[in-house]
């Protein structure tokens, strides 16, 4: 069977492609150039896609608006402590929901039957559009607006991450062997993470916690 992967690059989406790829399903990758900071995790999907044998497509839909950190450099990336604040300005405006609408009209488009995302409400940095309420009503409009829907074939969305925590997220991608060199979380397109930034930070501690090394790091 089909799947529609949304794959970033990051540690999430990677760990879901494997997640897909150990149930047997024949994996659709898409990743998009929205005019992000840097094209390091961009890269880095690629890689899985062809390592994991996967059909790999990039869309450049780069927003010619801004209103977020991550695509406008003039606005500088906060530096945080965790998660459970208010939503940062790395937000980026209607990003899943875009991302999401790609992703069910591809599906439609070869008989794909569900699309894996890689979203978490619990170790997050606090996007709306990470979280289960959103998947759900997302999941409705599917039911609601497309052919598949309205004659009882629904696209079915997986968000197999979403009540985990780093530490269970980084187990869980040690244990489908996700090669974590290939993924990149940090804001910044540096040689190395900045280990500053809210992903960073996030990442940072599920390692240390799953005490797995990370072998993105500088000297790991």
């Amino acid at each position: 069977m089909k799947a529609v992967i949304l794959l970033s690059g990051g540690l999430d989406s990677a760990t879901v492609l494997y997640y897909a790829k150990k149930k047997g399903l024949k994996t659709y990758c898409i990743t998009f150039q929205y005019g992000q900071r840097h094209k390091k995790e961009v890269n880095f999907a690629k890689a899985l896609a062809v390592k994991t044998n996967s059909d790999w497509k990039l869309l450049d839909i780069s927003f010619p608006w801004k209103g977020s950190s991550l695509i406008d450099k003039n606005i500088s990336l906060p530096k945080r402590k965790g998660a459970g604040y208010d939503i940062p300005n790395t937000y980026v405006p209607g990003r899943n929901i875009i991302f999401l609408s790609y992703a069910v009209s591809y599906a439609e488009a070869i008989g794909a039957k569900t699309i894996f995302i890689g979203a978490n409400q619990i170790d997050y940095s606090g996007y709306p559009d990470c979280r289960g309420s959103f998947l759900q009503a997302f999941s409705n409009a599917i039911k609601k607006g497309t052919r598949a829907g309205v004659k009882g074939n629904t696209i079915k969305i997986e968000a197999p991450l979403l009540d985990k925590n780093k530490k269970e997220i980084v187990k869980l991608a040690a244990k489908l062997k996700v090669p974590f060199k290939y993924t990149w979380s940090c804001y910044k397109g540096a040689k190395f993470p900045c280990g500053e930034c809210d992903s960073c930070l996030l990442r940072e501690k599920g390692f240390k916690q799953a005490k797995i090394k990370d072998p993105t790091l500088r000297n790991e």
